[in-house]
């Protein structure tokens, strides 16, 4: 865990990642919150930073206070959060990200419903702009035309993030939000070229790499799967026939890494639940992608070191623990006690449950 790797072309110092955390404490303009600079590079420990899920456009976002990379406001902000991290000898990665159907219209009333592959309304309610729940809209089935201004918003996040001086970005193909959506059957219905065959549902995966690798070369983008996630409502009638195709796809691109995520910890930022009969993603596919590897869900040190001897991944990622533990690659190191994480300061708020963790 403490050896050097390269992913790509990001060296990391470790092989400990912070895993992509939405705190949903953005203000005004869904410009990153100041403390965030501070957030940051308090866990510049880490061999990699994947930054909070971050939308590339106003109809993007899925929740109040979760921060933007489209506009000069944000990008300017993010700028500082990664020069401080860079300060600290830290590296880090912008997660550009599109919910799809899992928003609601309040959070951009100026564009309307949430847009999705097919009009398919999730199962259960979400937070609006009030921070109340409510029931999940039917989105709107995105046109050839709306898939066209993806694209496009796509590539003007990423060139937003190589300005802030990001050391590169994933893509946010996981976790039942857009790119999922296109990917797996139960939400995707289409009759297009982009619905019907697995090789049809990866398409825009392949293109929305393509855009994006005309700012950054491909050794500096990574993409995150969620093979069986069932969160926010997702399914597949073939996941492992659809994830392998995917995996072989994503071969042809000589990627930084692909970051799955293990079914085994279900909650995807609900509970802490975990699921002891799922399939062991890395077992099944780390095998077949012939890249870099990222890890996650529900590790503690024993096991990150585990799937890390076993070959299973290059890199493990650790979401919660990084939340209260700021120096957690410190604290593994030397055997440390980990601070316990209070799952009531996850979201919203201030720098409680944020900036105000003990360090050793």
């Amino acid at each position: 865990m403490f050896t050097p790797v390269k992913l790509g072309a990001i060296e990391l110092k470790n092989r400990l990642v912070m895993a992509p955390l939405t705190r949903m404490r953005a203000v005004d303009g869904d410009v990153p919150n100041p403390l965030a600079k501070t957030y940051y590079a308090q866990r510049a420990g880490a061999g990699l930073i994947i930054s909070e899920a971050t939308q590339i456009s106003p109809l993007a976002k899925g929740y109040p206070a979760t921060p933007g990379i489209y506009s000069p406001e944000q990008t300017a902000a993010w700028r500082e959060v990664v020069e401080a991290v860079h300060a600290k000898g830290g590296k880090i990665v912008a997660q550009l990200w599109h919910v799809g159907r899992i928003s609601h219209s309040s959070l951009h009333p100026e564009q309307g419903v949430p847009e999705a592959p097919s009009a398919i309304a999730a199962a259960g309610q979400t937070y609006g702009a009030d921070w109340k729940l409510h029931d999940y809209e039917t989105p709107k089935a995105m046109t050839l035309d709306d898939i066209a201004r993806l694209l496009k918003e796509f590539e003007a996040a990423a060139q937003n993030a190589k300005s802030a001086g990001f050391d590169g970005v994933e893509i946010h193909a996981a976790n039942g939000y857009l790119l999922d959506q296109f990917l797996q059957d139960k939400t995707n219905h289409r009759t297009d070229q982009y619905g019907g065959s697995v090789e049809n549902r990866l398409r825009l995966l392949g293109e929305v790499i393509d855009s994006v690798t005309k700012v950054f070369p491909s050794d500096r983008i990574g993409v995150r799967l969620s093979p069986y996630g069932s969160f926010n409502d997702m399914a597949d009638s073939d996941p492992v026939g659809l994830f392998n195709a995917a995996i072989q796809k994503l071969n042809g691109y000589q990627l930084a890494y692909v970051h799955m995520i293990e079914p085994r910890s279900t909650s995807a930022g609900g509970n802490d639940q975990v699921n002891e009969t799922a399939p062991i993603t890395s077992e099944i596919f780390r095998a077949a992608y012939q890249g870099q590897f990222i890890s996650a869900g529900g590790y503690d040190q024993a096991m990150g070191e585990a799937v890390l001897e076993a070959g299973l991944a290059d890199a493990v990622a650790y979401g919660r623990l990084y939340i209260s533990n700021p120096d957690l690659a410190e604290r593994f190191k030397q055997g440390a006690p980990l601070n316990a994480y209070d799952r009531a300061t996850f979201y919203g708020g201030a720098e409680v449950g944020y900036t105000d963790y003990p360090t050793l």
